[in-house]
């Protein structure tokens, strides 16, 4: 079972959850980031609304906790439009989609979160679902077996996914806009702190909420779980004020550096450095000393380090960076001392 992390992009509860959905924006306008995507989407929006037609169906993908699921209803909003929310790994048979497909009504909205885990079986089940908006479901077996044709409404079908590589090509055509979102500017997680810290009614200076957005790994889910924390320990030891001071203290206690690194990245790091020279190294190898599986740090750990360049992925495995080194106080290309590396 993976481990719950505070850095991580994915939800670490269905309470915590119920809580960040109270600070998502509801409308495009009020959507902070992403700007290239959220206008790009608009266009696509209002040509939509300006034809009387549903959008086409529309692929999100990228690191978790960006917004993809915030994306998805805020256009259900614009277009007044009733979203369907499922998950690739729920949708076990064709008769799960079959139940969902027929009761969707003319530019319903059906969202897929994790696409990438449909089983095949239903993956080729979607194919005229999406292309042709007809269903062929076959009753019965052997020679008593027919094929029903059942005609759908047109919708829209929002697909999200960290790992689009994952998709079959033939899915991954089907979608008519794909977008990609990436990781924060750290200047639009303080705006989404301080925004989230206003609904809260919680006391934030503009120092604390980059402090923050810093160490939040350029992912507001981690902004606003960061901010709840540093909140706590303001409330006790900082009369309730939320200042740069308290909220790097209470970070500090969390584990989190200033970069928002922390335990697990830490000992990913180590085993690069003081394993292997900073490598290169397979991840399965890193995996096998961490005793975590592969597909956790591939998902929860080194988007991150590689968008901050900490690593590189090359052909041999993975591999340290000059910057890995300079953050622990260590000389390229050595091998650490026996000890854990300092965070601090």
């Amino acid at each position: 079972m993976p481990r719950e992390r505070i850095v991580s992009g994915k939800p670490i509860s269905q309470e915590e959850e119920k809580w960040s959905s109270s600070l998502r924006p509801q409308s495009l306008a009020d959507f902070v980031g992403q700007n290239a995507l959220v206008e790009k989407l608009s266009i696509s929006l209002e040509a939509a609304k300006k034809r009387s037609e549903p959008l086409e169906h529309i692929l999100f993908y990228g690191p978790p906790g960006l917004g993809k699921t915030t994306l998805a209803n805020i256009i259900a909003k614009e277009t007044g439009a009733k979203i369907f929310t499922t998950s690739g790994p729920a949708l076990e048979r064709s008769a799960d989609l079959m139940g969902i497909l027929t009761n969707l009504a003319h530019g319903d909205i059906l969202f897929i979160d994790e696409i990438h885990r449909l089983p095949t079986i239903i993956e080729e089940f979607l194919y005229p679902a999406m292309e042709d908006f007809k269903i062929d479901f076959v009753v019965d077996k052997g020679a008593f077996a027919k094929t029903l044709n059942v005609p759908l409404k047109r919708f829209t079908l929002i697909g999200a996914t960290t790992r689009a590589g994952f998709l079959s090509a033939p899915l991954r055509e089907r979608f008519g806009l794909s977008y990609h979102l990436d990781f924060y500017d750290p200047r639009d997680l303080a705006h989404i702190v301080l925004r989230s810290a206003k609904l809260l009614s919680a006391k934030v200076d503009d120092d604390a909420a980059h402090e923050i957005a810093r160490r939040s790994r350029g992912t507001p889910r981690i902004s606003n779980r960061l901010l709840r924390r540093v909140r706590d320990f303001s409330d006790i030891k900082n009369s309730g004020r939320i200042t740069a001071e308290s909220a790097a203290d209470a970070l500090k206690i969390e584990g989190i550096d200033e970069l928002g690194l922390d335990g697990l990245d830490k000992k990913y790091l180590e085993t690069i450095i003081r394993h292997h020279k900073g490598g290169p190294v397979g991840v399965e190898a890193i995996a096998a000393t961490l005793n975590e599986e592969a597909e956790t740090l591939e998902e929860m750990v080194e988007p991150y380090l590689l968008k901050i360049g900490y690593i590189s992925r090359t052909r041999m495995g993975r591999k340290a960076n000059d910057s890995a080194f300079k953050h622990f106080n260590l000389p390229a290309g050595t091998a650490a001392p026996q000890t854990e590396l300092s965070l601090d």
